[in-house]
């Protein structure tokens, strides 16, 4: 098959002017902040009320994001009648417990990735969300960016011919080997895969679905977290996955797909927003693709929250772009990765 002469258009929700959802939020650390920002600057969802064990963080949190309610317990935000949806920003080891909390209470969750600190976890939650009949979605920004949805297109039309290889990284570099840091407690799920290896993981998903087999290689930390690792992924066939994460270094985070047909390269840092190049079998640049929304760097973040409000007006429990069982499929390689490594159980999953 000839490569396309063009590219597909890109499928983009609604930023603003679509459904809006009244968002609340628990656990609001970094990756709540970074959300709220986003949310706020580039749509129309807006988040009313924010939750924290530490009260004091919560009225700072509300203060900094203009938000009208703080709560010091957690139930207090899912038992709010104003709330819609719930994001769950804490560490992964309490997502499940957090989502379950906002499930049974009646409200929708967006749960920040990973979805839950192992397989078995994102089983549990997804048969909760099922029950009740609430939207459950994980917070995987990258599968909503402009590039992910033309991408996903070429492979369904076949342009790349048979895909043989799909090499994804990431590193993260100026980590600091501290025991007292999330990253490198094994008690809060630290690690190299369940905070980046979930990444290149799931583009690895996105393209060749679940290995047969992996073999893995790396190193622990002193605290016993996967802190480097790579590892190949074997499917039924020839085809390949070469996947890598690490914390000790920045890496160029690059994400590729090799077919008989042609190529796709995707720029640095590939799980936020950018462009990618279409080679041809003869190894030239055929076409490009790039990000034209103004969208850069963690910004991106605002593209699921549009989509779970579109998602929830449209009568759904799940994404159609990332079901749950693309997030317990994912995590299941993460959990294999991790016993291959000899990393210590976490969230009931025997390693």
């Amino acid at each position: 098959m000839a490569l396309p002469t063009r590219l597909p258009d890109p499928v983009l929700p609604r930023l603003t002017g679509g459904p809006r959802l009244r968002w609340g939020v628990l656990a609001p650390g970094f990756i709540a902040g970074v959300f709220a920002d986003t949310l706020h600057r580039n749509t129309d969802q807006r988040i009313h009320a924010v939750a924290s064990r530490d009260g004091a963080r919560a009225q700072s949190f509300v203060a900094t994001h203009g938000i009208e309610r703080a709560y010091d317990d957690y139930r207090a935000l899912v038992d709010d009648p104003d709330i819609d949806i719930v994001y769950v920003a804490a560490p992964h080891t309490r997502h499940l417990e957090l989502a379950t909390l906002a499930l049974e209470a009646g409200k929708h969750v967006l749960v920040e990735k990973p979805i839950a600190a192992s397989a078995e976890e994102a089983r549990t939650l997804a048969e909760t969300a099922r029950r009740t009949g609430r939207f459950a979605m994980e917070a995987m920004h990258t599968r909503f960016h402009p590039r992910t949805t033309v991408i996903e297109r070429l492979l369904a039309d076949g342009a790349l011919g048979e895909i043989v290889l799909v090499q994804a990284e990431l590193g993260l570099g100026g980590v600091v080997a501290d025991p007292a840091s999330r990253l490198y407690d094994p008690a809060l799920g630290g690690g190299a895969a369940l905070d980046l290896g979930v990444y290149p993981l799931w583009f690895h998903d996105l393209v060749l679905g679940s290995p047969s087999r992996l073999d893995v290689s790396g190193t622990l930390a002193a605290t016993g977290v996967d802190e480097q690792w790579n590892a190949t992924l074997h499917h039924d066939g020839r085809a390949l996955g070469e996947i890598a994460a690490t914390m000790r270094c920045w890496t160029p985070s690059q994400a590729a797909i090799g077919g008989t047909e042609g190529r796709i390269h995707l720029d640095s840092r590939h799980p936020q927003p950018g462009g990618f190049t279409l080679y041809d079998a003869g190894n030239r640049a055929a076409l490009r693709f790039d990000d034209e929304s103004g969208i850069t760097g963690p910004q991106g973040l605002c593209r699921q929250a549009a989509w779970a409000a579109q998602h929830v007006a449209d009568g759904l429990t799940e994404s159609p772009l990332h079901p749950l069982a693309t997030s317990v499929r994912v995590l299941e390689v993460v959990d294999a990765v991790r016993a291959g490594l000899g990393v210590a159980p976490l969230g009931g999953v025997a390693a």
